[in-house]
């Protein structure tokens, strides 16, 4: 497991601090290529998009990432996987749509 904590600050640049968050995983050319990684992405919608772009860009395809939900009755709340997505299957099912609309 890789614990990466994502804290952007709203006055900087995204896209600045999304390069500091991906370049602080200590992953080897290869093992960015190789290592099947599974990605909770963070809450934000532009933060998780730079990081799928970046994560794409030093993996060659798209990552598989955790969907959670929230733990039904328990307080104070808690979340557990619900499934998991795998983005590049996603992706390559929807290529076979392309040009047909």
């Amino acid at each position: 497991m890789v614990d990466v904590a994502v804290q952007f600050e709203n006055g900087d640049s995204y896209v600045e601090q999304a390069e500091r968050v991906m370049g602080s995983i200590s992953l080897e050319s290869a093992e960015w290529q190789t290592t099947s990684l599974v990605v909770n992405l963070p809450g934000h919608s532009a933060i998780a998009a730079l990081m799928l772009a970046h994560l794409h860009g030093r993996m060659g395809y798209f990552p598989t990432i955790l969907r959670l939900r929230p733990v039904a009755g328990i307080t104070p709340p808690r979340f557990e996987v619900a499934e998991l997505i795998n983005l590049q299957a996603a992706r390559e099912d929807a290529r076979k749509h392309r040009g047909q609309e």
